[in-house]
């Protein structure tokens, strides 16, 4: 799925960017700004590897992290619309270890609509303490590389107790991941190969999958504590954020012998994830049904409480904006997106029929803070100038 462009420059949008590189706060960044179906902004600014003085072009990959949790939701929606499975089918229909007993005889019941929306009663490691049962059991993120299989994986998350009665609360978790694991039990098939078929294959997303080959055009990593400048990101690499540390291993997206995560493992491009985000804002062909792509952008966990804080819910895949006043965005009710720890981050406004992608190789700057609420700022000055 080809999109037009128009001609013509938005200032407001590449002044932030291009400000952001220039006073150190980002290593580099590509942003895309589609409206009503057409490109009308593309900035690329700084650099692809800083210390070998590449500059960043269009075309590069990016790791996108957890920006991988909306195009394997869409994988599942498509085996919903498929009949082969159903949102409120229960997880150990597919993965048996998710069905222990309880003390007093029941059973809790993680469905697949818990994964999607996190309501599930899990955790990430990252927010979990160090001397956690999480850590200790091993399991990983998707972020690192450990050897352990998928199927492994799960199969240790199976062993955690729940935080809650799945549905019962919101707590962002490494459920997408199982939900990997659903869908390759569901199909028979490998993780990569069903959203090959399903999402990325069909939208002829090229540049976007689970591996890289060691030729690509990759964007290097920096890495960026609170009022530090970026650094180039080592293997591992370990990243102070909200309280908490996150633990990146930048190499894996070049190991093929490593699971693929589908909450955090995925790497493509921006012109890549703005046909994911344009197929689902126009209804979803030809990866949905217009049904499905409603579903996974409207709300469906009522008045939880979210690590997207007051106005926001959350969809079938990623943050849904429920009240734009108390939210504090621009733009409006209904609109939807996520980020990635990389620092990627997207977000689309269908009332103003509005997409944005923003690829940055700078964690977290590029994700969270002050840069992508300036970028948000300026994106609807720049519409209302139109």
């Amino acid at each position: 799925m080809a999109l037009p462009r128009t001609a013509g420059h938005i200032t407001h949008v590449a002044r932030v960017v291009t400000e952001a590189v220039e006073t150190g706060d980002l290593v580099g960044a590509e942003v895309l700004l589609c409206h009503r179906g057409a490109i009308i902004q593309t900035v690329c600014a700084g650099w692809a590897d800083r210390e070998a003085a590449i500059v960043l072009q269009e075309g590069y990959g990016f790791r996108i992290a957890s920006m991988s949790k909306a195009i394997v939701s869409v994988a599942a929606l498509a085996l919903f619309d498929r009949n082969l499975l159903g949102l409120d089918d229960p997880i150990a229909r597919w993965l048996p270890s998710f069905a222990p007993s309880l003390p007093d005889g029941r059973r809790p019941t993680i469905t697949v609509r818990h994964l999607l929306t996190h309501t599930a009663g899990l955790s990430y490691g990252f927010t979990e303490p160090s001397d956690s049962l999480f850590h200790r059991l091993g399991i990983s993120d998707g972020l690192d590389s450990t050897s352990v299989t998928l199927a492994q994986n799960v199969a240790l998350v199976a062993q955690l107790p729940l935080l809650f009665e799945p549905g019962s609360a919101w707590r962002y978790s490494i459920a997408t991941d199982v939900l990997g694991a659903v869908l390759e039990a569901v199909t028979g098939q490998t993780l990569d190969r069903v959203v090959g078929e399903l999402v990325t294959g069909p939208l002829g997303m090229t540049a976007t999958g689970f591996h890289a080959s060691v030729d690509a055009l990759m964007a290097i990593p920096y890495a960026a504590a609170e009022g530090d400048k970026p650094r180039r990101m080592t293997d591992p690499c370990t990243l102070p954020f909200e309280g908490c540390e996150i633990r990146y291993a930048p190499s894996r997206c070049f190991n093929r012998t490593l699971w693929p995560s589908a909450g955090t493992g995925m790497v493509g491009s921006a012109a890549d994830y703005l046909r994911f985000l344009e197929m689902l804002r126009c209804g979803g062909a030809p990866a949905l049904s217009p049904e499905a792509a409603r579903l996974f952008a409207t709300n469906a966990i009522k008045d939880l409480p979210t690590a997207a804080g007051p106005g926001h819910g959350w969809g079938l895949g990623c943050s849904v904006v429920t009240d734009a006043v108390r939210a504090g965005l621009p733009g409006n009710p209904g609109s939807w997106g996520w980020g990635g720890v990389y620092g990627t981050h997207f977000f689309v406004d269908p009332l103003a029929a509005l997409s944005v992608v923003c690829m940055t190789n700078t964690a977290t700057t590029g994700m969270a803070g002050r840069f992508p609420n300036a970028l948000r700022q300026a994106v609807y000055r720049d519409i209302c100038d139109l």
